[in-house]
């Protein structure tokens, strides 16, 4: 028998096999309304590639945890169509913290099981939820979000409307792992995000060289938070808490510096001896309470003090009431306002005259947060730091991990 009559169509095969399973994609994007204002679109495919390749150069992560997967359930058996492109979506006037996706489902009672084991909760009509995920199943659609509140809408304009509109992929994903986009009628503003070895990179400008620089020079201080903002990014940031914020303030910049503590708490409270005599008892807890110093700049410190004053952020103590973590004390002077916390001084990290966010992780930080899970403890704690940085109408975003022996793709 001619061998070359068997393999040369194998090879074909094979070829035409690997197009279809790694290369070829359905970029037609079904699930997200004509009503969403911002969407983000990751490119399966591509990530699974990257986890691929990443995976076969590092032969130790070969046997895996398939025993722990085994037991926890698998999503590529849960029942669940796996897209191209997994869409997410916030819609007009509804609070920022709401996000939603629509899964395509081949086995509904499958992926209930999944959920079931996943300690989802069932709340009746084939919803479910864990801590601020919920989840609705219509046939053979599943509706997520980080809220429930706009899973009717969305499930009359997508899932029961055939007639409502298919974005292509191309419009928001140029070769890059995924994107964040900010829709405003036909204008489609958006940023890539990749995924590198030893970090995540949002942006919507290829010229980082600049951002490089500033980010080497921040480097040099090590405070928890560092930060500046001129008045265009201040107003793009309140959008989100307080639209007044930045017109109504008279804000023209904001420097803050801040580092945390761990510091013990007292909690009284009162119990009742055999004589029905009340005694005070006294607990402690440790708690993370951050130090902080903010320089508020403001063409009229005069307006921006009555606009504090009328918020009802200033008390009768002049502490302001807006920052939770007390005690601090707010004052005014002739270029602005300051306000400080009063436990502990710090310094105001060296100005830099660009606009940035600085965070970086500490260990008081997530040891903290007892609400999350261990596996999301141990994303937080490999964290570096997130640094926000823009410049005229640049921006970019890194989320930088530690260094370690593996690639964060198959860290996370």
């Amino acid at each position: 028998m001619n061998t070359k009559k068997i393999i040369v169509p194998l090879i074909v095969l094979l070829a035409i096999a690997v197009y279809f399973v790694v290369f070829h994609k359905d970029k037609n994007l079904r699930y997200i309304p004509e009503n969403a204002d911002a969407v983000v679109v990751m490119d399966v495919k591509k990530l699974t590639g990257q986890y691929l390749f990443s995976l076969a150069s590092h032969p130790s992560q070969w046997s895996g945890n398939t025993g722990k997967g085994k037991s926890q359930g698998s999503l590529k058996n849960a029942g669940i169509r796996i897209p191209d492109f997994l869409q997410i979506f916030h819609l007009k006037n509804t609070r920022f913290s709401e996000w939603y996706s629509i899964l395509e489902l081949k086995d509904p009672e499958k992926f209930i099981t999944f959920l079931k084991k996943q300690n989802f909760v069932a709340k009746g009509s084939n919803r479910f939820r864990r801590g601020q995920v919920f989840l609705a199943i219509n046939g053979n659609y599943c509706i997520a979000g980080t809220s429930d509140s706009a899973f009717e809408a969305i499930r009359k304009q997508i899932i029961q409307t055939s007639a409502h509109s298919v974005w292509d992929a191309d419009q928001f994903i140029d070769h890059s792992a995924g994107s964040i986009s900010f829709i405003s009628g036909k204008k489609i503003q958006n940023f890539s995000i990749d995924v590198r070895d030893h970090e995540i990179e949002i942006k919507n400008t290829a010229n980082t060289g600049f951002f490089n620089t500033l980010a080497s020079r921040l480097q040099k201080e090590n405070h928890f938070l560092d930060l500046e903002l001129d008045k265009e990014n201040i107003k793009n940031f309140s959008r989100f808490f307080n639209n007044n914020l930045a017109d109504s303030s008279h804000i023209s910049n904001l420097k803050a510096t801040a580092d945390l503590e761990q510091v013990n708490d007292t909690i009284i409270s009162y119990e009742y001896d055999d004589n029905f005599n009340e005694v005070e008892k006294k607990t402690f807890q440790k708690i993370t309470q951050p130090n902080y110093l903010i320089d508020i700049k403001s063409t009229d410190p005069n307006k921006t003090w009555e606009f504090f004053q009328s918020e009802k952020w200033i008390n009768s103590e002049n502490q302001f009431t807006a920052i939770p973590f007390q005690p601090n004390q707010v004052s005014r002077n002739t270029s602005g306002v300051i306000i400080k916390s009063t436990r502990k001084s710090i310094s105001m990290a060296p100005q830099q005259k660009e606009n940035y966010i600085l965070i970086r992780n500490r260990a008081v930080l997530y040891s903290s947060l007892k609400t999350l899970s261990t596996k999301e403890k141990r994303i937080i704690s490999d964290i570096d730091y997130v640094l926000y940085t823009n410049k005229s109408k640049d921006y970019w975003i890194k989320i930088k991990a530690k260094n370690g022996e593996l690639p964060l793709i198959l860290r996370w």
